[in-house]
């Protein structure tokens, strides 16, 4: 039968893949097996490559084109023994010094926005200024983190631990304004001077959802192989979410930016971070 342009259809079954490949002549084959039962024909496979055509995982090409890996067809193997998979120890260690080196100029630069922030809080609700909450961090290690206090002191009495939801009910009226303009963030730059976090890296989340999201999601103990971060390549590329399968997408995020951790990869992070402040993206 002649081949032509695929439509979005079948071409063929596997056993006529070279049949397939000579009619169609494509640029690049991508191989992802439906059923992890399959086995891809490897032998056909390694002449095409070869041959000259480019042959790449369906996993590999999902990467490059968004930027996040994806969950579902990762194996432990890609992994273990990919030669460019981060951290690397020499740069994470570059990343605590610039880290805290920021830290330092954020504190002395923002001190009168803190002041200001902190007189916010103190007029919108009774309660403390700080808001300290634990977080697991670097190895699983739990951690307080500080932020302004953006809700009332009973936000969770009633329900006990529950993620944030857009115009959540909780967040008092001129906690809102903190919250979009990230000032409530601004304290943990002193997370970063206590080694604690760095600038950038996967936002640290509450035990009470870490144990379900562990059992749930694969690799998920895999972002805790960095320190967390105020900001991250999850936080400029998608909405903070609430749910699930908002879980997934953010820990793909965060699982690209592990394996690809750098310093020009962080600042470009932090940069786009400054440039989104002003018009409150990001936040909730």
């Amino acid at each position: 039968m002649p081949y032509g342009p695929p439509p979005g259809g079948v071409l063929g079954p596997l056993s006529r893949l070279r049949e397939i490949i000579a009619a169609v002549k494509p640029d690049r084959l991508v191989v992802g097996l439906s059923e992890r039962r399959q086995t891809p024909p490897i032998y056909e496979l390694l002449d095409l490559r070869f041959s000259g055509v480019w042959v790449e995982e369906v996993a590999s090409l999902y990467e490059t084109v968004f930027h996040r890996v994806c969950v579902n067809e990762l194996r432990p193997a890609q992994l273990i023994f990919s030669s460019s998979l981060g951290p690397q120890h020499h740069n994470l260690q570059l990343q605590n010094l610039y880290s805290t080196l920021i830290a330092l100029v954020g504190i002395l630069l923002t001190w009168p926005l803190m002041i200001l922030a902190a007189a916010t809080v103190k007029l919108s609700s009774p309660g403390p200024i700080l808001f300290g909450q634990t977080r697991v961090g670097w190895r699983d290690k739990p951690f307080t983190v500080y932020k302004f206090r953006s809700m009332r002191t009973d936000a969770e009495a009633a329900t006990g631990a529950m993620w944030a939801q857009e115009n959540d009910p909780r967040v008092t009226h001129l906690g809102r304004w903190l919250r979009l303009l990230r000032l409530d963030e601004l304290p943990q730059l002193f997370n970063v001077l206590k080694g604690d976090m760095v600038i950038v890296g996967p936002r640290p989340e509450r035990p009470e959802f870490v144990t379900a999201l562990k059992e749930q999601i694969p690799f998920y103990s895999q972002r805790h192989s960095v320190k967390p971060g105020i900001t991250g390549w999850a936080q400029i590329n998608y909405k903070h979410g609430n749910t699930f399968e908002d879980a997934v997408r953010e820990l793909e995020y965060d699982l690209y930016c592990i394996k690809n951790v750098s310093p020009w990869l962080d600042f470009y992070i932090m940069l786009r971070t400054a440039r989104a402040m002003p018009a409150g993206q990001g936040a909730q």
